[in-house]
């Protein structure tokens, strides 16, 4: 059994259809890249397997529970499937070590100096320790991002989620909030990313997906879809990704 199994999902935003009969698994220590067009539904598959957006038919189901549909208890759900987006969502009234502390606090019911033991060992890990008692505004974007990140790891989730982590910023701070990714999946940890660097999905992902009219169109190693992708519109979108400069 996959460790998430996404079962002919539908989803529309009024006349639009986002997923037609989506399915995709998920193994255990797999990062799984999202391509594809603007529009295509990377972000949103993210958002429904975290419990932010619902989804109108099929189903999702982590280790074998079902994550959609009534009953489903979110907070739960959240406290073992993390989720980084594209702007950072930090706090800008706490301070770097605020912003990691508050929900394990909250949420997890972790005393004051529990929290600031995970935050600590969580801050050297992204290389921002010495950062812990600035405010957001002082920071790069790609230090934020990376706050973001380390906030996400201090709930302690099986999954983490990375939707387009990098398209706002930069192009030189995009590399180090990379490193980072690049580390958490050498370390083993179960990850879904849409992204648009399509270089670092061809170097990082166990398994690429090309999401277009509202399935997965084609899925496979990164070698396979970067070098040798079977459908006609896998490879024109990858045709234009080159053209363009972006692999």
């Amino acid at each position: 059994m996959a460790m998430i199994e996404i079962r002919n999902i539908n989803k529309h935003y009024g006349s639009f259809q986002v997923f037609k009969g989506m399915s995709l698994d998920v193994e255990e220590h797999q990062v799984v890249c999202l391509i594809g067009p603007s529009g295509c539904g990377k972000s949103t598959l993210l958002r429904t397997m975290n419990g932010l957006e619902p989804i109108h038919s099929g189903e999702i189901c982590i280790n074998g529970d079902r994550i959609t549909g009534p009953g489903v208890d979110v907070n739960k759900l959240r406290q073992s499937v993390g989720i980084v987006f594209q702007s950072y969502n930090l706090f800008p009234h706490m301070t770097v070590m605020e912003n990691v502390m508050l929900a394990p606090m909250k949420v997890l019911g972790q005393s004051k100096g529990e929290a600031e033991e995970t935050a600590h060992r969580l801050l050297k890990r992204i290389r921002l320790d010495h950062k812990a008692t600035e405010y957001p505004d002082r920071l790069s974007g790609g230090q934020q991002q990376r706050v973001a990140i380390a906030r996400a790891l201090a709930m302690d989730p099986s999954i983490l989620l990375l939707d387009e982590i990098t398209s706002a910023l930069d192009p030189e701070l995009v590399a180090e909030v990379l490193n980072i990714v690049r580390e958490l999946a050498s370390d083993g940890m179960t990850m879904l990313l849409a992204t648009h660097e399509m270089g670092f999905a061809r170097e990082v992902a166990s398994k690429v997906c090309f999401l277009c009219d509202g399935v997965v169109h084609e899925e496979g190693p990164p070698k396979q879809i970067f070098g040798a992708p079977i459908k006609e519109r896998t490879q024109v979108f990858l045709k234009n990704i080159v053209e363009a400069g972006r692999l």
